[in-house]
């Protein structure tokens, strides 16, 4: 049961997780300990059964694991308010940082060095995506309809500008389909 929304709580729960999201660099899982050392060791605020929980919970559905950890949290602690402060709190430093970094890039983008250095970066990207791809298409399942549903969703999104989010539907329900025919015959 969140504790009473007072300004006082608020403002704690906002400085927490601006602090957390200021001073965690590594992504989303480096602020977990963090989480719970703040969280649970220093303000009390929740167990750490309940942070174990609240990780649980931030893994399992969608979006990044810092914010939805935060949200968590914060509701917990403090509802919809406690929620909604300390997510803004995470996200806040990343939007500055990022916001300055790009204002600093726009001013020094003529610089022959600096477009040197991010030709480097996304030959550096390039290598990263193609090593996810290889690592998703090693534990993947390979038969006729998973490549069936590759082949297709890459032509729709490669060739025909077709919006991911539909690609990803689409293919999502052709999978259910030949999922849902696949028992069906078995059980029949």
């Amino acid at each position: 049961m969140p504790q009473k929304n007072n300004k006082h709580l608020l403002l704690s729960l906002f400085i927490t997780f601006f602090k957390i999201g200021a001073f965690t660099f590594g992504g989303g899982y480096a602020m977990i300990p963090i989480i719970q050392r703040e969280i649970a060791e220093n303000k009390k605020w929740l167990s750490d059964d309940d942070i174990l929980d609240i990780i649980a919970v931030a893994e399992s559905t969608p979006g990044p694991i810092a914010i939805n950890s935060a949200t968590f949290v914060g509701y917990k602690v403090a509802g919809f308010w406690g929620a909604f402060f300390s997510t803004f709190a995470v996200v806040l430093p990343s939007f500055v940082i990022i916001s300055i970094i790009s204002y600093l890039l726009k001013e020094f983008s003529s610089i022959r060095a600096v477009n040197y250095a991010f030709f480097g970066i996304r030959a550096a990207v390039l290598a990263l995506l193609l090593r996810a791809l290889w690592l998703m298409y090693s534990k993947c399942p390979k038969n006729a309809v998973s490549c069936f549903i590759m082949a297709v969703s890459f032509i729709l999104s490669a060739f025909l500008d077709i919006n991911l989010i539909f690609v990803i539907i689409i293919c999502a329900l052709f999978g259910l389909f030949a999922s849902y025919l696949q028992v069906g015959g078995i059980q029949k």
